[in-house]
């Protein structure tokens, strides 16, 4: 059964520079991100990425201690563990994008670590000094499925309900609980199904993006396939796709080290990705197809660190292949 492709959105350029084929357009094959907040606003939105001092309830002893074992969370946040305060983050990456696309309005991505692990009050204190940074019209939450309790999503569900931009961004990378226990994740899919239902219920209906690693130990295209069906019986409104990588400061590098695992190859990632695209109903806002570390920690594979070539893949992929977002549902073998 094939998915109709949706032509609601307007075909928003985000424009990659490929030395074969000139400027070419992702979102002519991809509902992304940057295309929805044009069609919702008008004009661009980016996300700033942002460090608020959260930690996580697998480092810091109550569930366990040493986080997954892929996580040195530097490879996720620029500022690390010394984070500058909420505001002079927001503006520095808001001059920095402005300069760069001319953008004037901005999504306070909280990204490192759990940042719905607190009491809420803090929590809103937080979201509150982001909220009040110039251009600033929203909020991008990054969490684990197992700390999004009911205070919290009605928080969220409050600053929507004043206007405000809100994404809840789940780390579930797998819907393998054996996966999940051999990174240490310290949660099921079970714990998944909960936060969904919890954040979709009527009076709430928070829009949720699922982050989804590929290339896990003992992951191959198949359970990403099989995990993307059972994230879309669920229900969902985006996703983030990322390739895992290796990083200095982790038992996923020692375990590299001594052979015991081996990152996917470019070509794998691209095609897994472009299969996952199509396999994706149209509707659904991707905010993210690869994800990149910092040449000073990255140790392998070392494509990671070259975004515009895995996204200039997958693009040229897809049009290679004819196809776009939506094309294709997943099989019934998957399901």
């Amino acid at each position: 059964m094939l998915l109709r492709w949706s032509s609601s959105l307007p075909c928003h350029a985000e424009k990659i520079i490929s030395p074969r084929s000139g400027t070419m357009t992702l979102s002519d094959y991809v509902n992304t991100f940057g295309q929805a907040m044009l069609s919702r606003y008008g004009e661009r939105v980016h996300k700033l990425a942002i460090d608020a001092g959260f930690t996580c309830p697998n480092r810091d002893g109550s569930l366990g201690r040493g986080g997954c074992t892929f996580c040195n969370n530097v490879s996720f946040s620029p500022n690390g563990r010394r984070p500058d305060p909420i505001n002079t983050q927001i503006d520095k990456g808001r001059n920095v994008i402005a300069r760069r696309t001319g953008a004037k309005k901005f999504l306070a991505y909280f990204q490192a670590y759990t940042n719905t692990y607190d009491d809420p009050r803090e929590l809103q204190r937080r979201y509150d000094i982001a909220l009040a940074q110039p251009g600033v019209i929203g909020l991008a939450v990054g969490t684990r499925p197992d700390c999004v309790p009911d205070n919290v999503l009605d928080l969220l569900q409050r600053y929507r309900d004043n206007g405000h931009e809100i994404w809840l961004e789940l780390g579930l990378q797998t819907a393998f609980d054996d996966t999940l226990e051999r990174v240490n994740r310290g949660h099921g899919f079970a714990e998944y199904k909960i936060a969904i239902k919890s954040a979709q219920k009527q009076k709430r209906n928070l829009p949720v993006c699922t982050h989804l690693i590929l290339g896990l130990p003992g992951e191959s295209p198949q359970h990403t396939y099989v995990t993307l069906s059972r994230v879309l019986n669920e229900g969902l409104d985006g996703l983030k796709l990322h390739p895992l990588h290796v990083v200095k400061g982790t038992r996923l590098a020692n375990q590299w080290r001594r052979g015991e695992y081996q990152p996917w190859p470019l070509l794998l990632y691209i095609n897994t990705a472009a299969d996952l695209i199509e396999m994706t109903p149209d509707q659904i806002v991707y905010h993210r197809l690869t994800g990149t570390a910092a040449n000073n920690i990255l140790l392998s594979p070392h494509w990671c660190n070259r975004k515009w070539k895995v996204l200039n893949g997958i693009e040229r992929t897809l049009a290679k292949r004819g196809t776009r977002q939506g094309m294709s549902l997943p099989s019934e073998s998957a399901q």
